[in-house]
């Protein structure tokens, strides 16, 4: 290193600051700068290494620090590239340099624009007021790439730590890149953690993921502290919400999705409360194969039905039933139903493949029993408009909110009134089936249903008063 005898010594006009820190937060200012100059001008990846015990080096392959880059100011370079950066104001460095003279670790700075150390001094014209100024030497290699900074008497552990804050040296690999930041997977075994523009702000011990937020509101901004760490959640749930709602990759909705499943045992992760994520989580998983959203008392209600899913290969997601109801009518990112009980019966219905029975292939009992079908439509007002044929099934598909298979259905789409075969035994069971039929082609409502209910009671009267009469 250079000897400081003859250098010119600039006045940092620093006494004794920050005492909060430690020497891994100088450090971590030092990995900050540069990796930021690796971004600004497109050179080579930065190194950390250790040149000897309790002796380290951290260098980028930029343009050089001057050290007109000492003085406290703003970046403009950096305002304009924020969403690329970690700093944006001298201030950092200078505090750097300060908590290294004060914890007792030797800072020697070398680019082609000079060779900088540190030496406390007497301000100039006030003899009794001693401040921490760099002694400035002219460079020793005038054709020095980029601004090395070697820290003689700092240990492992300290840059360790300095490391640690870093989105570059966490191992957290990305799920997702958005237009707020990107989605990360954490560490397993380790806490969340809040990134801003690749440093951490802080860490979440219930969260599924972890976030690197690059675009800021005005509000992280303010919240932002010069320590950069333990940043409030209010600072930046919007940003991860926002990175949350856009998201369409399989490998986050999955997440969503066990997550979700959590819920009815309180064990979920905090960003499925938040309920248009949860609901945007679903319309993800939706279009990632066959997936059944159910809340819980409708598993217990349908077992048959959720069985019946699960063996047809489907994912049953158990949701909160204020998810389950926002659910309702709603299409997922590739403009397909989100899959509910309701949706899961139409598909089922339009899958279904019927064996129809030709009117001559009845035998004399079944065909006695069909041929009163005019009859016992008449005695509810006839058959309606909306029904264009009646036929009957060897087969009939199992009913989704009951057991065993269907007796009849009614197909609006093609206006057809379908009774299974085994219903032709007894005049009665014919009757009941055929009526009840009819009355979902009158009305155009399900089963399970309030309304329904009261169609079925008005036919029963209208076939009671005719039979009377």
């Amino acid at each position: 290193m250079s000897s400081t005898a003859t250098a010119r010594l600039f006045d940092l006009n620093i006494e004794r600051i920050l005492e909060g820190w430690e020497l891994c937060h100088a450090t971590r200012e030092l990995i900050s700068n540069a990796l930021d100059e690796q971004v600004l001008s497109g050179t080579g990846e930065i190194t950390i290494e250790r040149a000897s015990e309790n002796v380290w080096t951290i260098r980028d392959y930029g343009r050089g620090l001057r050290y007109e880059h000492l003085t406290q100011n703003e970046s403009e370079e950096k305002l304009h590239n924020s969403s690329k950066v970690i700093g944006r104001f001298g201030v950092g460095l200078k505090d750097a340099l300060a908590t290294f003279s004060r914890r007792g670790v030797d800072v020697h700075i070398r680019s082609r624009f000079g060779n900088i150390e540190l030496r406390k001094s007497a301000k100039h014209g006030f003899e009794d007021v001693v401040t921490l100024h760099a002694a400035i030497t002219p460079a020793s290699e005038p054709e020095f790439a980029g601004t090395e900074i070697t820290l003689l008497g700092i240990a492992d552990a300290e840059i360790g730590k300095a490391k640690d804050f870093f989105l570059e040296f966490s191992g957290e690999p990305q799920l997702e890149a958005t237009q707020f930041g990107q989605i990360l997977s954490p560490i397993t075994g380790k806490p969340s953690r809040i990134y801003v523009n690749g440093i951490v702000v802080a860490e979440e011990e219930n969260f599924a993921f972890s976030y690197n937020i690059t675009s800021l509101t005005a509000g992280m901004r303010r919240a932002l502290n010069r320590e950069r760490t333990n940043v409030g959640r209010t600072a930046y749930s919007d940003r991860v919400k926002a990175m949350l709602l856009v998201a369409s990759s399989a490998a986050v909705a999955n997440t969503l999705g066990t997550e979700l499943e959590k819920v009815q045992l309180g064990t979920n992760a905090d960003e499925v409360g938040w309920l248009d994520v949860a609901v945007h989580g679903c319309q993800i998983l939706n279009t990632t194969g066959k997936i059944l959203f159910v809340t819980a008392s409708e598993i217990m209600l349908y077992p048959e039905a959720i069985d019946r899913a699960r063996s047809d290969g489907y994912r049953v997601v158990n949701v909160p039933e204020n998810v389950r109801q926002s659910l309702r009518g709603l299409k997922d990112l590739s403009g397909q139903n989100v899959r509910d009980l309701n949706i899961f019966d139409a598909e089922w219905l339009q899958s279904f493949e019927f064996k129809f029975v030709p009117i001559n292939a009845l035998t004399k009992s079944e065909r006695v029993i069909f041929d009163q079908r005019e009859a016992i439509a008449h005695l509810v007002g006839g058959l309606p408009k909306a029904v264009k044929q009646m036929v009957i099934s060897e087969t009939m598909r199992p009913e989704t909110f009951g057991t065993g298979d269907a007796d009849g259905l009614w197909e609006a789409s093609t206006g057809r009134i379908i009774v299974k075969r085994s219903q032709l035994s007894c005049l009665a069971a014919f009757a009941g089936t055929l009526l009840h039929e009819i009355a979902h082609a009158k009305s155009g409502l399900g089963d399970v249903n309030r309304d329904f209910e009261l169609v079925l009671t008005d036919f029963l009267g209208q076939a009671a008063t005719r039979a009377l009469k």
